[in-house]
């Protein structure tokens, strides 16, 4: 018996291809508490592999000992990294009198503004502040539970994703050999390529970003000093962290470190605090970052962007953070398969 190829027209294809692609959204949308912390995971692991194995094949440890103090180490990079931004944020804890005072004049000179220039007088506008102080002070319970619902929430976020990156780290071997069993024989050189390609270019990019994150943070503390910003440490070590957020953390890096130097100085020195926020991502984005990650990482910047909103809308701001390796995954995936050659051929039974 002879079974013949179907060919589909265009349009049932595209129906079928759309169908497919919302379904595959309802479930990553599903799916997310449990495939976030796990791609997370995948990521650190694939980071923190060439540690683990350093630790197992030179020093002879066992796996789970090596994965361990691997995990270990990463762990206080990042403790580090919060001690520093927790120790400058103390200071700004003290000079908290210093920065009502200075919000309070600047408060004075924008309602002598909007007086002379709406014409509303004081009394209006304290009425109205006034107002939404007592909605805020109604709402203070809330805000704080739900801070602390969210910071307890981010802790247990934080712990899944190690524990996927122990296990993962730990089970590297048989997941590897699961992924190669999925696959005919014939498949697996090309398996073994992808997996090589993928763990290549994944640790570059993650450590592309995290020296790049190093780089811009110094470089901004050196400029922030240069200007004379009282919390320049603090606000090159936040710009160089927002920094890893594509597109966004631009925006929130340049809005914070204005607002924080117009509070604790003068209009002039916060222009100019913006200015050079933006002449230093823009150094960044055309020398920093090509330079340090390379040009295996580059992606199209529209289908970078695009796959940035869409991360966005499916998970929030961890989606932003995955989209770019998610998207090199599909990258290298389509380029090591001839998908153009995958046709249907008539089998005899």
């Amino acid at each position: 018996m002879i079974i013949k190829p179907v060919f589909l027209p265009f349009y049932a294809k595209a129906a079928l291809v759309l169908i497919g692609i919302m379904a595959l959204g309802f479930l990553v949308i599903l799916g997310k508490e449990i495939l976030d912390p796990l791609l997370f995971g995948f990521l650190f692991a694939v980071l923190l592999l060439p540690v683990g194995d350093f630790f197992e094949k030179k020093l002879k440890m066992p796996r789970s000992l090596a994965t361990f103090l691997a995990i270990l180490l990463f762990v206080s990079f990042i403790s580090g990294i919060g001690y520093l931004i927790g120790s400058q944020i103390s200071g700004l804890a003290n000079d908290w009198p210093l920065l009502k005072d200075q919000i309070g004049k600047s408060a004075v000179d924008v309602q002598n503004w909007v007086g002379h220039t709406f014409h509303i007088n004081t009394a209006k506008q304290m009425v109205y502040i006034n107002q939404t102080t007592s909605k805020l002070v109604a709402s203070s319970t809330v805000v704080l539970g739900t801070t602390f619902g969210a910071v307890s929430s981010l802790a247990l976020f934080f712990v899944f994703i190690l524990i996927f990156t122990f296990l993962i780290m730990f089970y590297r071997t048989l997941l590897f050999r699961f992924v190669l069993n999925v696959f005919e024989d014939d498949s697996s050189t090309v398996v073994h390529d992808i997996v090589e390609s993928i763990q290549k270019i994944l640790r570059q990019y993650i450590l592309g970003l995290l020296i790049q994150m190093v780089i811009v943070s110094a470089i901004t503390c050196i400029v922030f000093l240069i200007i004379g910003v009282k919390y320049a440490v603090l606000l090159g070590v936040i710009t160089g962290v927002f920094n890893i957020i594509p597109y966004i953390g631009v925006f929130s890096a340049l809005l914070l470190s204005t607002l924080i130097t117009f509070a604790t100085g003068a209009v002039a020195k916060a222009f100019i605090v913006a200015i050079s926020v933006v002449v230093i991502h823009l150094v960044d984005s055309n020398f920093i970052l090509p330079m340090v990650v390379g040009s295996k990482v580059r992606l199209n910047a529209l289908i970078t962007f695009i796959g940035i909103v869409l991360g966005e809308m499916l998970w929030g701001l961890s989606g932003m953070f995955l989209s770019i390796p998610v998207i090199a995954i599909l990258k290298i995936i389509f380029e090591k398969n001839d998908f153009r050659n995958v046709v249907p051929s008539n089998r005899q039974a």
